[in-house]
């Protein structure tokens, strides 16, 4: 790592300008949460494998932000040459740079790799001291990165109507519609789902999510998908033809976006598609767009959250639409087949997980005599004549993802499976390695979180287990959890009300004994897309305040707590947003409320019965019903038996 960092302080030095600092953000061009492994450019430099951060080198120092998930993960990983700089806690980047670097320094990112809002945040706080935001000509993190992976060169498929539940067509002309409402002519979308949800298409350029490496541009008239065409198949070709859709090379989208600001874009485009021969064709097409474009939309459209630095660069700022995708939204709002296909999805995603778990409490008695799922007993010995069939956390998880693949639809899994025991059950995104990962062990919690990519849905489930003897904290601590679960997962509130409001809620019950957690409460979901999706979310940062909840969004429903060298628990499921029917409608809002599509029971050894209101046991004994009735039909006989038992009313 230090060979690392010496060989880009040498290309700071002989940079022009010479560079004070080098950014390295964890996105890639589309400003992904989660990258291809090529794209993986923090990780390479720092050691740290979490899926958020930001790394800053400067002639002396390196340092890593990241945030609360992450904190612990990142003190294991990151070597002596780095500091660890908490986000909540320590300055923010921009504030740390204005403080710590010289006046008039020159500050180099690829601005490929930032948004426009984080850009444009930076080049306001450097202003302070003259500093300049530097637009290295390569990404110089490639440029030491000896044994980088190869692009990816996966097919792209198509996400077929049954699925999709609207077509190409409709989310064109709705996308248009808005397009003429807000005075723009054309609209760039970079954020990679968005393009897949678009154009009905996904693939497998970044694990676990089932997107494609491409961008779009959509005009009044046309519609663009920018993407290396060894990628698209005689098949996809067609489907996108069927809709108007050009197809072009990834890298034309520079040239094309230039156009698009010079509004050349459809008729260049005329002209590649009608092969035009003569110089005076092209001219008399180039020219009759300048008829009407004193009355026209004159306005692009760029979403400043999802849009790098670098395409926007190529606009006039004077006649840009810096305003959220509405693809954004509009991707949120499940249809009725997509909702449909989610809880189809997740009805057979919780017979995996109740597999799952019936196989794991045989073996964790059959090896570590464990007194099983249901009973608590004492403190068990480990025989040591069964030691050569120890589990450990990834070979457990493999079997989860066994009992997955055998389900209809199955396409992978949507994350890596957080498969935890004690201690790492604390590290709140741990991702365990088979070299260096922990055995089940009796005597402490296990906590798993995990989820699978089907056709009809993406699914995303955390319980948390114990097959000992809990402790009376443990089992206190779990419990607080599971109340604010269940207070979340109940609540009614009017129309308008955001998911800043809502994320009290699940914190209430730990908040009375001076106990929380450093993660959001709930996310959006894909319909076969990203297990993280937005633009809503349930939660304590500022920007949950953004966007209402909505009627017929999916949002995880997800509280925590997490003891550093000792345990932790999250329990999750995910839920539907519906109407409520309530007695009254106090201002005529109309009222919201949620549906639970996620199936697995809760351990009810983990829970402390006396804390827990009789309001509360009877919605714990009504969901576990509904669990064995939903299920029954993907078990057999033996698994059918233990669910009932694990079900049984309290």
């Amino acid at each position: 790592m230090e060979d690392v960092l010496s060989a880009l302080r040498s290309l700071m030095a002989s940079h022009s300008p010479p560079l004070d600092a080098l950014v390295v953000p964890s996105e890639d061009y589309h400003q992904s949460e989660y990258v291809s492994a090529r794209d993986k450019r923090r990780e390479f430099v720092s050691g740290f494998t979490g899926s958020a951060g930001l790394a800053l080198i400067t002639k002396n120092e390196a340092l890593l932000w990241t945030d609360g998930r992450y904190f612990l993960q990142a003190t294991q990983q990151l070597s002596v040459q780095w500091k660890l700089m908490r986000i909540g806690e320590d300055p923010a980047v921009d504030i740390w740079m204005v403080d710590n670097l010289p006046k008039e320094a020159s500050i180099g990112v690829d601005t490929w790799c930032v948004s426009i809002d984080t850009a444009q945040r930076w080049e306001r706080a450097f202003a302070e001291k003259q500093q300049k935001l530097v637009h290295t000509k390569k990404n110089l993190v490639d440029e030491v990165w000896v044994n980088r992976p190869p692009p990816e060169t996966n097919a792209v498929i198509i996400q077929h109507l049954e699925f999709a539940g609207r077509s190409v067509a409709e989310k064109l002309r709705d996308l248009r519609k808005r397009l003429q409402q807000e005075k723009a002519r054309g609209i760039i979308v970079t954020a990679l789902d968005e393009v897949a949800w678009l154009y009905n298409i996904r693939g497998s350029d970044v694990a676990y999510n089932p997107v494609v490496h491409a961008f779009a541009i959509v005009t009044s008239n046309s519609a663009f998908f920018y993407v290396d065409k060894r990628k698209v198949s005689a098949e996809v070709k067609s489907h996108l033809d069927e809709n108007g859709i050009e197809v072009r090379e990834y890298a034309a989208v520079i040239s094309d976006v230039e156009l698009l600001a010079s509004n050349e874009l459809d008729a260049v485009s005329t002209v590649r598609g009608t092969l035009a021969k003569s110089k005076e064709d092209i001219d008399k097409i180039l020219n009759g767009k300048h008829e009407a474009e004193e009355n026209s939309n004159n306005l692009v459209w760029a979403d400043p959250g999802s849009c790098c630095f670098s395409l926007y660069s190529k606009l006039n700022p004077l006649k840009v639409l810096l305003q959220q995708s509405p693809l954004a939204l509009a991707k949120a709002l499940k249809n009725s087949v997509e909702l449909d296909g989610l809880r189809k999805a997740h009805v057979r995603d919780g017979a995996a997980v109740v597999q799952y778990l019936v196989w794991l409490d045989k073996q964790m008695q059959d090896i570590y005599g464990a007194s099983g799922y249901f009973v608590e007993g004492d403190k068990v010995m480990k025989d040591k004549d069964l030691k050569s069939l120890k589990l450990t956390e990834v070979t457990v998880s493999d079997k989860l993802e066994g009992f997955r693949a055998a389900k209809e639809h199955f396409r992978g899994l949507s994350f890596p499976t957080i498969s935890s025991v004690g201690p790492n059950a604390a590290i709140i995104h741990y991702s365990p390695e088979a070299e260096t990962c922990a055995e089940l062990d009796p005597d402490r919690i296990y906590l798993f979180d995990s989820g699978a990519q089907y056709l009809d849905g993406t699914t995303d489930i955390t319980r948390t287990v114990h097959f000992g003897k809990p402790s009376a904290h443990e089992k206190e601590c779990y419990t607080a959890v599971l109340k604010g679960h269940i207070a979340l997962g109940n609540a009614r509130f009017p129309n308008g009300t955001n998911g800043h409001a809502l994320d009290i809620l699940a914190r209430v019950p730990l908040w009375k004994y001076g106990l929380d957690y450093r993660h959001g409460t709930g996310h959006g979901i894909g319909s076969y897309l990203n297990v993280h999706e937005g633009p809503h979310l349930i939660s304590f940062r500022p920007q949950a305040r953004n966007v209402p909840l909505q009627a017929s969004m999916t949002v995880t429903d997800e509280p925590g707590y997490y003891e550093d060298g000792n345990f932790g628990i999250r329990l999750e499921n995910v839920l539907v947003i519906e109407e409520a029917d309530t007695k009254f409608n106090f201002g005529d809002k109309g009222y919201l409320s949620f549906e639970h599509i996620t199936w697995a029971p809760y351990q009810k050894k983990l829970i402390d019965l006396s804390l827990l209101t009789p309001d509360e046991i009877d919605w714990l004994n009504s969901y576990h019903s509904k669990c064995r009735d939903l299920l029954a039909p993907y078990l057999d006989q033996t698994e059918n038996a233990w669910l009932k038992k694990a079900t049984e009313a309290i």
